[in-house]
């Protein structure tokens, strides 16, 4: 298993709490594709019983981050380019679905809410952070969902885009300059907040076709989840 290093939690909602750890880990990549996880090891990490734990943990496998394999353990998700794809494709439809409501009355509402990602995404750019800007990434396409003001979109992007964080580190690679990346998000909250109906949906569905398309490419040269 990949040595991470858990604080302490405290006794109350302690399972909740590990598995904020944990998917946090997965998600930036402390915890790596195929690394297997054992309860002992992470109750004494965590400086806790394995009752939590193990809580824990099922949540994780019920979200599809985690896999249990009989007789061998529970394991972090490695992914494929079928699942990139598949992912993607999700989240075409949430986040399209999303807009759809945004651009029917939620404008002001959702232009206003992407403003700290794009402005995080810009800076971390010029810094030349990719780190920083696939951070600020997910935080623009949590407050696009969150704009729509649908608390189930909300829940059934979450684990999308964590899967999707954890795809960044080879997809933000592929850009050359990392501004590109963040452009491409200033144009869509452009869109988002003044542009015809049409020409916000185009440029959501051509967004994420471009990472499936990046991600196509950097597969051929090593998987995402090696």
């Amino acid at each position: 298993m990949s040595v991470v290093d858990f604080e302490p939690v405290n006794q109350r909602s302690t399972a909740e709490m590990i598995a904020d750890s944990l998917r946090d880990a997965i998600m930036r990549g402390g915890l790596e594709p195929g690394a297997q996880l054992g309860e002992a090891d992470l109750a004494a990490q965590f400086g806790v019983s394995r009752g939590p734990v193990r809580e824990a943990m099922q949540r994780l496998v019920s979200e599809g981050l985690l896999h249990s394999i009989r007789n061998r353990g529970i394991f972090v998700i490695e992914l494929t380019l079928a699942d990139v794809v598949d992912i993607y494709r999700a989240r075409t439809a949430i986040e399209g679905g999303a807009l759809a409501l945004i651009l029917d009355g939620r404008r002001e509402i959702a232009y206003e809410a992407l403003g700290a990602g794009v402005t995080a995404m810009q800076e971390r750019a010029q810094a030349g952070d990719a780190a920083g800007v696939s951070d600020a990434d997910q935080k623009f396409h949590e407050a696009l969902v969150a704009s729509a003001g649908s608390a189930r979109l909300v829940r059934a992007a979450r684990t999308l885009l964590i899967e999707t964080r954890m795809c960044l580190g080879a997809l933000q690679t592929t850009y050359p300059d990392l501004r590109v990346q963040a452009d491409e998000h200033v144009a869509l909250r452009e869109a988002i907040g003044a542009a015809a109906p049409h020409r916000a949906h185009t440029l959501l569905r051509d967004h994420m076709t471009d990472a499936v398309q990046r991600l196509h490419g950097r597969f051929a040269e090593e998987p995402v989840s090696g």
